[in-house]
């Protein structure tokens, strides 16, 4: 008499197996776990709990000849050091929170459909031409990417290729890829409208680099909206994302603006560089100088007082930012899509 299979035999399991455990075809289990859309949710969900049941395992090398796919996905960071910077490449990259939130959301996305992505790193044109060659042998299935500089080529260069690839933000040229975006205008908005509210009328601004898209948004968004207010003219001094651009970049500023009493930090790692500059020179926070941020990563609750800053959703946008890709790895020619999310005011201490 056959013996029902176990899940200590998953190697001996097979697809007619695991039909007669659900109860449908050999075909139907096939289409399930090739991730082909037209089968039935509730029928989707019974082979599912066969497959777990029975212990089968399926067999990648076969399915990847028949779908012509590995399964893989690269996230790819790419970018260049900070010049002067402490550590190499990905150790910046480590050091930053928002990267830490944007693989968490990729991961949490990915995981429960059994997808692990492979990180990889890109700081030189040679490392470029090299992950390049890597996609184009079909090594992964497409590119999840995170670009740090606007004069990156690897945009462009993936939608050249042709290799399915979604972008972290939104691209610094005009080119038919995917992407997501957080509004950074109107959450700069939300900054002004925040520190104005709170009666502060000498307010200053430490911006991005004015190379980056989201640099520029950030800055042309506050600007606007306190001239919104009558702030005809808003002190500005440009930083480069980092913890240490921050601090300096306050220096500046108080030194050309003592009398200030706000200032909008556009990331979170400037700001808690720019609260170690107003303790240098002994002024409280948020008594003598009110203080907003932009991110509400860690580093946010880190500072000290803990940050008022501008929520970035990079979890949720990861994670949508991976099923775009899945998408346009499901449907060859999928046109370029986008989409925009909502920041959101953290109201907490230093402002």
């Amino acid at each position: 008499m056959r013996q029902d299979p176990s899940p200590s035999s998953g190697s001996s399991i097979t697809l007619e197996d695991v039909a007669r455990a659900a109860g449908v075809s050999r075909s139907t289990v096939s289409r399930v776990i090739n991730g082909i859309r037209n089968v039935d949710p509730a029928i989707q969900e019974t082979v599912r709990r066969a497959i777990a049941t029975t212990g089968y395992v399926p067999n990648h090398a076969a399915r990847s000849l028949v779908t012509r796919r590995t399964g893989a996905i690269a996230l790819v960071v790419s970018g260049a050091g900070s010049e002067g910077a402490d550590a190499p490449f990905p150790g910046q990259v480590f050091a930053d929170p928002f990267f830490g939130r944007v693989v968490g959301g990729i991961v949490s996305f990915l995981r429960p459909r059994g997808i692990h992505p492979i990180l990889m790193f890109a700081e030189t044109a040679e490392i470029h031409a090299q992950v390049l060659t890597h996609l184009r042998h079909g090594n992964a299935d497409g590119a999840l990417l995170v670009s740090t500089h606007a004069a990156d080529p690897l945009p462009r260069l993936l939608v050249e290729a042709r290799v399915p690839a979604v972008l972290f933000a939104r691209p610094a040229e005009p080119i038919p890829i995917s992407y997501v975006d957080v509004d950074h205008r109107a959450g700069a908005k939300l900054a002004a409208d925040h520190l104005v509210a709170r009666g502060r009328r000498r307010v200053a601004t430490v911006s991005g680099p004015l190379d980056v898209p989201a640099g520029q948004s950030r800055l042309t968004g506050f600007l606007d909206a306190m001239a919104a207010h009558g702030h005809a003219y808003v002190p500005h001094a440009e930083g480069g994302f980092t913890h240490h651009s921050g601090e300096a970049a306050m220096e500046r500023l108080l030194t050309e603006q003592p009398g200030l009493d706000g200032v909008f930090v556009a990331n979170d790692l400037m700001a808690q560089g720019a609260l170690v500059a107003l303790r240098h020179h002994g002024r409280r926070v948020p008594e003598d100088v009110a203080v907003v941020g932009f991110d509400d990563s860690s580093a946010a609750t880190a500072c000290r007082p803990p940050l008022t800053t501008v929520r970035h959703p990079v979890e949720d946008m990861a994670g949508e930012m991976a099923r775009m890709l899945l998408a346009h790895i499901e449907q060859p020619g999928r046109p370029a899509t986008s989409k925009i999310f909502d920041p959101v005011l953290v109201v907490r201490d230093s402002a």
